[in-house]
């Protein structure tokens, strides 16, 4: 992983084996970022998303592999305890155009992947609502 910093932007590479959200995690702690937006794009070799089962109050994962260009890749970087937390939804189309989707478990990427992590002044720490089942924003 390489970046470089405009302003309150960071304009990140990753490279090929890298894993996304370990990089973003990466990222976040050496730069000390404590609340972000984050957009990408890229191509992914395998990746894990999940979706949420509001009645269940459990994630499905679905893996898949192969060639996979990154469709959108959008989130945010914030805390829960005080401690590095990121929230990603990842998009992917293979080569027949199929897309899909949802929560972003893990991503491995391909060839490159270019994404744009925005800093927002303050801070947002996150809470377990037991009612949901997940970890919402205390605002």
């Amino acid at each position: 992983m390489e970046y470089r910093k405009f302003g309150d932007t960071y304009l990140v590479r990753m490279d090929p084996g890298e894993e996304i959200l370990e990089q973003v995690k990466k990222l976040a702690l050496a730069e000390n970022i404590r609340l972000a937006t984050v957009q990408a794009l890229g191509a992914v070799r395998e990746f894990t998303v999940g979706v949420f089962d509001t009645v269940s109050k459990t994630y499905h994962s679905n893996e898949f592999s192969g060639p996979y260009e990154i469709v959108s890749l959008t989130g945010t970087i914030d805390s829960m305890n005080g401690e590095f937390y990121s929230h990603l939804h990842m998009s992917a189309g293979d080569s027949q155009g199929h897309v899909v989707g949802g929560h972003l478990n893990r991503a491995v990427i391909s060839a490159t992947c270019e994404m744009a992590v925005r800093v927002l002044p303050g801070t947002v720490d996150r809470a377990f609502s037991p009612e949901v089942g997940l970890n919402l924003w205390k605002l």
